[in-house]
């Protein structure tokens, strides 16, 4: 256990007596599932001594940012910001095909189905069930067989990013479930959340968190060629 107290404590991007943030793994939880695997939540609270809140959820198999409350003040200033939409997500996404345009956005109408755990998108029209989806992107940079999007979902669907990317013709490198070709050998898909924005629950202040990508091959050359900035 003091292995992954020590380790856990390497994900920590930002804490105070308000709230934590972690740089999640790929591959971890965020909450306890059906594999009875330790979640990212299970390994905060042994972190921090203490129960904390879950404010939002990021998909197993991605990395990147997830904030979790330690009040029951801030749980409810952070949720009713995420659910009035006042906080902007930031994701990466590597793709193998260009998107039609540089920067834009995409509408979709998405409808969740909870058993097969994947989204789907609608006819034009909305039927029954699906819920109108914005996704702002722009592409940041190339390699050779790769594109790096930056992505900012306008509303909160789930897999929102990764079913509206795909039906634009480009799918997120490892994300068979939603038309990639092949999986990552460990299970990962090349999407990363990037940067959160909200404001301090108590002060009001304006708070910008910002997680590393992975140390991987293609993260990293994203990075050794500026695409990510300076």
């Amino acid at each position: 256990m003091q292995k992954q107290e020590e380790k856990i404590g390497d994900w920590v991007l930002y804490k105070n007596n308000q709230f934590i943030a972690f740089n999640k793994p790929a591959g971890l939880p965020v909450q306890a599932d059906k594999t009875g695997d330790m979640s990212l939540l299970q390994l905060a609270e042994i972190y921090c001594k203490s129960t904390l809140y879950l404010i939002h959820r990021l998909d197993r198999p991605a990395s990147g940012v997830v904030l979790f409350a330690k009040t029951k003040g801030a749980v409810t200033s952070l949720s009713e910001q995420f659910r009035e939409r006042k906080v902007r997500k930031t994701y990466l996404a590597v793709v193998k095909e260009m998107p039609p345009e540089q920067a834009g956005a995409a509408q979709h109408f998405l409808q969740k189905n909870s058993k097969q755990n994947r989204s789907y998108v609608l006819a034009e029209q909305a039927e029954e069930g699906g819920k109108a989806s914005e996704l702002k992107y722009r592409v940041l940079g190339s390699i050779d067989n790769y594109h790096l999007l930056e992505a900012q979902p306008l509303s909160g669907r789930h897999h929102q990013i990764r079913a509206q990317l795909s039906a634009m013709g480009c799918p997120i490198k490892g994300d068979v479930k939603y038309g990639f070709r092949r999986s990552n050998h460990d299970r990962s898909i090349h999407l990363h959340a990037w940067k959160l924005a909200f404001q301090h629950p108590v002060s009001g202040e304006a708070v910008e968190l910002t997680a590393a990508p992975p140390k991987e091959v293609i993260w990293d050359a994203f990075a050794a060629n500026g695409a990510l900035g300076s």
